[in-house]
């Protein structure tokens, strides 16, 4: 498989490193410094792109590599007001696209568990929710997608839960996320159900960005001869 890296930074390098040990082939590794060769990405030279960028340039990115008919994974956060013109885009020029906030198998299978934990704790409303999330101070946006993803994931499962905030609030109707930036951390997330009798804490570790690599070239891999949106669901066959 020939895959284009759009971002070449620490994530980039990452993935390359994944990518050649499973025996595939790097076609571009794209960066501020030659941000133009993007147009260069072919169906003829490339099967997929893996873009990890910034918030600021991930949809024009997204864009220009769908428009030029190359599939895309794209776990850059904090561009996805713009997610369904994305998504439309794809879908027009019978390519794949798979969006992730996290390509961390753990942290997928992270999702699912919040999601069942929600569904049971929709009925103990006298236990408090917070999520804290933990990431590196090169981090640009707060809250982390993993954050977000993790919020929708309670929301649709605990009904009284109607929108998520950056900051610590006492309302019922509020996911709480509380947003802390430290150095060298790759991520960490926690869901805790609290009361003045007990806690119940669910919590997902990163030890290093090479699982978010591996899951990436995983979902590269998934994608590749596909057309449509898909998800990690989808990769790892979550239901």
């Amino acid at each position: 498989m020939r895959i284009a890296l759009i971002g070449y930074g620490k994530m980039g390098k990452e993935i390359e490193k994944i990518a050649l040990e499973r025996s595939h082939s790097i076609s571009f590794r794209i960066n501020k410094e030659n941000a133009n060769e993007i147009l260069q990405i072919s169906p003829e030279n490339t099967d997929v792109a893996i873009e990890f960028t910034s918030p600021e340039s991930a949809f024009e990115n997204l864009k220009n590599l769908l428009t030029q008919r190359v599939s895309v994974v794209c776990g850059t956060t904090g561009w996805l007001a713009k997610q369904k013109e994305i998504e439309n885009l794809a879908l027009q020029n019978q390519v794949a696209f798979l969006y992730a906030s996290n390509f961390s198998l753990g942290v997928n299978l992270f999702f699912r568990l919040n999601e069942l934990l929600a569904q049971m704790m929709n009925k103990y409303p006298n236990y408090k929710l917070l999520l804290e999330e933990i990431h590196h101070t090169e981090k640009k946006d707060a809250p982390s997608g993993t954050s977000i993803t993790l919020a929708q994931g309670i929301m649709e499962n605990y009904p009284a839960k109607t929108a998520w905030v950056n900051e610590f609030s006492e309302k019922d109707n509020l996911v709480s996320i509380v947003s802390k930036r430290e150095p060298n951390v790759p991520g960490t997330h926690i869901i805790r159900y609290q009361n003045e009798i007990d806690c119940i804490e669910i919590r997902h570790e990163a030890y290093s960005r090479k699982g978010f690599a591996l899951g990436a070239v995983l979902a590269a891999e998934f994608i590749t001869g596909k057309k449509g949106i898909f998800s990690m669901k989808d990769v790892l066959q979550l239901g």
